[in-house]
């Protein structure tokens, strides 16, 4: 390389330096840092009434679609509490059925004079405590079928069951249960999180764009958020977390803690 720059002129050998130089400064532009993959979302799901899970559906690593049944609780306290809200709702509608036909009756009475204004005012107080038995006893049979959906745990979107702590037969007291029954992850998108000082993380805003570096293979990615508490506190100064986010593909299997090279501009 020195040879061949001595056998060049001199306007050619600067313009050579200046193009050498402009390399490394694009080289030295970019740095990459050590880091490691991390769900984008984690969804920990637990039960909102004590009973007995009936039947658990996934395991760990099992992928899920949106709506996908993961566990059942045992429904068959809450069906026939909601066949008994059911069964008084119909009872309702005859018994409003009842007092709307008693109200026009002697509405019609009145018109003709032949009944009292207070018999009226009775019809329409009836007609009306009908009403609000029918309202009330909706307000119930809506309040039973939400029970009934909650004694079921469906994936809130398409992902991976990343932990399960329930089983078939185990009784679920919600004031007791610490640890969620199933949690889900999305796999559409991970995040690789880097190690990086205050200095480093002034540099940079989130939606800037960045690159992963996944198995010797590089992807395009973009800053998603910037720490603001300290991890850790070294000699140097403090450590915050600054992450990437990218997609990640349909046929490929990555896991948090893997580690990445995180490439910041």
């Amino acid at each position: 390389m020195k040879d061949t720059c001595q056998r060049l002129r001199p306007a050619a050998r600067r313009g050579l330096l200046c193009l050498l130089l402009t390399a490394s400064t694009a080289a030295t532009a970019t740095q990459q840092l050590s880091g490691r993959l991390e769900w984008v979302d984690r969804v920990e799901m637990r039960a909102v009434t004590n009973g007995v899970v009936d039947e658990v559906l996934v395991t760990v690593g099992a992928h899920v679609e949106p709506g996908e049944l993961l566990l059942r609780m045992d429904q068959r306290e809450i069906r026939a509490t909601l066949l008994e809200t059911r069964a008084r709702l119909a009872r309702g509608i005859v018994a409003l059925d009842d007092a709307r036909r008693e109200l026009d009756r002697a509405q019609e009475l009145f018109d003709r004079g032949l009944i009292a204004m207070e018999e009226l005012k009775d019809a329409e107080l009836g007609h009306s405590a009908a009403l609000a038995a029918h309202e009330a006893d909706r307000a119930a049979v809506a309040a039973a079928e939400v029970m009934l959906e909650r004694t079921e745990l469906r994936a809130p979107f398409a992902g991976i069951v990343v932990e399960r702590n329930a089983y078939d037969g185990a009784v679920i007291y919600t004031s007791l249960q610490q640890a969620p029954l199933v949690a889900v992850a999305p796999t559409d998108r991970m995040l690789a999180r880097a190690l990086v000082t205050a200095e480093v993380l002034r540099r940079y805003r989130p939606g800037q764009e960045a690159a992963v570096i996944i198995r010797g293979e590089r992807r395009p990615a973009v800053v998603y958020s910037l720490g603001v508490e300290a991890v850790r506190i070294d000699p140097a100064g403090a450590v915050y977390e600054l992450d990437v986010i990218f997609d990640a593909r349909p046929d490929e299997i990555l896991r948090p803690s893997e580690f990445v090279k995180v490439v910041l501009p």
